[in-house]
């Protein structure tokens, strides 16, 4: 508030001081220069406060975009590497997921019609409860993905801009970190995909020994009744 107040006043009293001149009428060069100096000074000291402004009379302007450009890149490529330990983590954290989903499937079927109803519900609420947190990882590595890709993306335009402004260097280091992020995301998502072809094989397995164990309850069912034609006497 201090400053706003001190911004203002500055104002005030420059415009001031410019009413004073024009009524005046006298030659102004001096107190014109003076007051445009005033101006700009005040103009970056308030309104640009929020930009780093540092004077480099001895650099030509080719040498200040190529230092822009390789901040650019520097700021992209960290972006791309948090969101690509983002990314990586959360495959790996759903990989595990579904794992652990298949150990619980397979543990059910095996002991498929030796457990009593209850065990039965008990097993079957673990099982749900689990599909629940695979859809939920899931769901996050589509959002990691997302921001992931808006990386990548923003890494080419970056390494695009240095390398036509002449920052050589600085575009081809992020087009390096750009190939190892694929590489690393790649890498994980092979876990990934493992997991999910294992996770329909226990599914296509679990799908055959209902329908088997629904026979044999059927088979049993029928052996029990007896017709009633085997019960008359002769």
């Amino acid at each position: 508030m201090a400053a706003l107040r001190r911004i203002t006043t500055c104002f005030r009293l420059l415009r001031s001081s410019t009413r004073v001149l024009i009524s005046s009428g006298k030659p102004a060069g001096k107190w014109t220069h003076i007051l445009y100096t005033g101006i700009s000074s005040l103009t970056v000291g308030g309104a640009l406060c929020a930009i780093p402004f540092k004077q480099a009379d001895n650099l030509s302007r080719d040498s200040l975009v190529r230092r822009a450009a390789s901040l650019v890149t520097d700021s992209s490529s960290t972006f791309l590497s948090q969101t690509t330990l983002a990314l990586i983590d959360a495959i790996t954290e759903y990989s595990k997921t579904v794992h652990t989903l298949i150990s619980l499937q397979r543990r059910y079927l095996e002991a498929l019609g030796r457990l009593s109803q209850v065990e039965e519900d008990k097993i079957w609420q673990v099982i749900i409860a689990q599909r629940s947190e695979v859809d939920d990882r899931q769901d996050e590595c589509k959002r990691f993905e997302s921001t992931w890709f808006i990386a990548v993306k923003l890494c080419e335009t970056a390494a695009e801009a240095a390398r036509t402004s002449g920052a050589e260097h600085a575009s081809i280091t992020v087009s390096t970190n750009i190939q190892m992020a694929l590489t690393q995301v790649e890498e994980a998502q092979k876990l990934s995909k493992d997991a999910d072809k294992k996770l329909i094989e226990i599914k296509v397995m679990e799908v055959e020994r209902m329908a088997q164990h629904a026979a044999s309850l059927q088979n049993d069912s029928d052996e029990e009744e007896v017709p009633d034609a085997y019960l008359r006497e002769d």
